[in-house]
Protein backbone atom coordinates (compact mmCIF):
# COMPACT_ATOMS: atom_id res chain seq x y z
CA UNK A 1 0.00 0.00 0.00
CA UNK A 2 2.75 2.50 0.93
CA UNK A 3 4.78 1.63 -2.17
CA UNK A 4 1.68 2.14 -4.32
CA UNK A 5 0.97 5.49 -2.65
CA UNK A 6 4.60 6.51 -3.13
CA UNK A 7 4.50 5.58 -6.82
CA UNK A 8 1.26 7.56 -7.24
CA UNK A 9 2.86 10.60 -5.57
CA UNK A 10 6.01 10.41 -7.68
CA UNK A 11 4.00 10.09 -10.90
CA UNK A 12 1.79 13.01 -9.89
CA UNK A 13 4.80 15.15 -8.94
CA UNK A 14 6.62 14.34 -12.21
CA UNK A 15 3.54 15.40 -14.17
CA UNK A 16 3.15 18.62 -12.18
CA UNK A 17 6.82 19.49 -12.66
CA UNK A 18 6.65 18.76 -16.38
CA UNK A 19 3.59 20.99 -16.74
CA UNK A 20 5.52 23.71 -14.89
CA UNK A 21 8.32 23.53 -17.46
CA UNK A 22 10.79 21.24 -15.69
CA UNK A 23 12.66 18.59 -17.68
CA UNK A 24 12.68 15.25 -15.87
CA UNK A 25 16.03 13.47 -16.21
CA UNK A 26 15.75 10.52 -13.84
CA UNK A 27 13.29 8.84 -11.52
CA UNK A 28 13.81 6.53 -8.55
CA UNK A 29 17.60 6.63 -8.46
CA UNK A 30 18.62 4.22 -5.72
CA UNK A 31 21.94 3.90 -3.96
CA UNK A 32 22.94 2.04 -0.84
CA UNK A 33 23.11 5.31 1.11
CA UNK A 34 19.76 6.69 -0.09
CA UNK A 35 17.48 7.37 -3.01
CA UNK A 36 16.42 10.29 -5.15
CA UNK A 37 12.79 10.33 -6.25
CA UNK A 38 13.13 12.73 -9.18
CA UNK A 39 15.97 14.57 -10.89
CA UNK A 40 14.99 17.45 -13.15
CA UNK A 41 16.15 20.69 -14.67
CA UNK A 42 14.34 23.89 -13.78
CA UNK A 43 15.76 26.04 -16.54
CA UNK A 44 19.51 25.59 -16.12
CA UNK A 45 19.34 24.60 -12.46
CA UNK A 46 19.54 20.92 -11.55
CA UNK A 47 16.90 19.93 -9.01
CA UNK A 48 16.76 16.82 -6.82
CA UNK A 49 13.19 16.23 -5.69
CA UNK A 50 12.00 14.28 -2.66
CA UNK A 51 8.30 13.40 -2.92
CA UNK A 52 6.34 12.74 0.27
CA UNK A 53 2.77 11.50 -0.05
CA UNK A 54 0.30 10.75 2.75
CA UNK A 55 -3.36 9.91 3.08
CA UNK A 56 -3.85 11.58 6.47
CA UNK A 57 -2.06 13.98 8.78
CA UNK A 58 -2.33 11.52 11.70
CA UNK A 59 1.46 11.30 11.84
CA UNK A 60 2.08 14.87 10.74
CA UNK A 61 2.28 16.63 7.42
CA UNK A 62 4.21 14.88 4.63
CA UNK A 63 7.07 17.38 4.65
CA UNK A 64 7.59 16.85 8.38
CA UNK A 65 8.94 13.36 7.65
CA UNK A 66 12.15 14.91 6.25
CA UNK A 67 14.36 14.42 9.29
CA UNK A 68 18.01 15.39 9.50
CA UNK A 69 18.97 11.72 9.01
CA UNK A 70 16.73 11.35 5.94
CA UNK A 71 18.09 14.60 4.50
CA UNK A 72 21.63 13.33 5.11
CA UNK A 73 20.91 10.14 3.14
CA UNK A 74 19.42 12.21 0.33
CA UNK A 75 22.45 14.53 0.31
CA UNK A 76 24.76 11.49 0.08
CA UNK A 77 22.73 10.15 -2.85
CA UNK A 78 22.91 13.55 -4.57
CA UNK A 79 26.71 13.65 -4.21
CA UNK A 80 27.02 10.14 -5.65
CA UNK A 81 24.68 11.00 -8.53
CA UNK A 82 26.76 14.05 -9.43
CA UNK A 83 30.04 12.11 -9.17
CA UNK A 84 28.87 9.09 -11.19
CA UNK A 85 27.59 11.27 -13.99
CA UNK A 86 30.60 13.63 -13.86
CA UNK A 87 28.26 16.58 -13.35
CA UNK A 88 29.35 19.84 -11.81
CA UNK A 89 26.39 22.15 -12.36
CA UNK A 90 26.89 25.80 -11.42
CA UNK A 91 24.01 25.34 -9.00
CA UNK A 92 21.62 22.69 -7.84
CA UNK A 93 19.01 22.45 -5.15
CA UNK A 94 16.86 20.00 -3.23
CA UNK A 95 13.09 20.43 -3.40
CA UNK A 96 10.34 18.62 -1.54
CA UNK A 97 6.89 18.05 -2.97
CA UNK A 98 4.40 17.21 -0.22
CA UNK A 99 1.12 15.62 -1.30
CA UNK A 100 -1.98 14.72 0.66
CA UNK A 101 -4.34 12.25 -1.01
CA UNK A 102 -8.04 12.10 -0.13
CA UNK A 103 -10.16 8.99 0.47
CA UNK A 104 -10.95 8.75 -3.24
CA UNK A 105 -7.29 8.59 -4.25
CA UNK A 106 -7.14 12.17 -5.55
CA UNK A 107 -4.68 14.86 -4.61
CA UNK A 108 -6.40 17.00 -1.98
CA UNK A 109 -3.44 19.27 -1.17
CA UNK A 110 0.06 19.71 -2.41
CA UNK A 111 2.93 22.03 -1.74
CA UNK A 112 6.28 22.50 -3.48
CA UNK A 113 9.11 23.53 -1.17
CA UNK A 114 12.09 24.86 -3.17
CA UNK A 115 15.67 24.89 -1.95
CA UNK A 116 15.12 22.82 1.19
CA UNK A 117 18.00 22.63 3.64
CA UNK A 118 18.73 20.03 6.28
CA UNK A 119 16.49 20.37 9.34
CA UNK A 120 18.21 21.26 12.58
Amino acid sequence: MNRELGRFGENWAAGALTRAGYRILDRNVRYRQGEIDLVAYDGEELVFVEVKCRRTFAFGRPEESITAARYGRLASAVERYLAERHLSPPSYRVDVIAIQVDGHGRVAQHEHFRGVEAPR
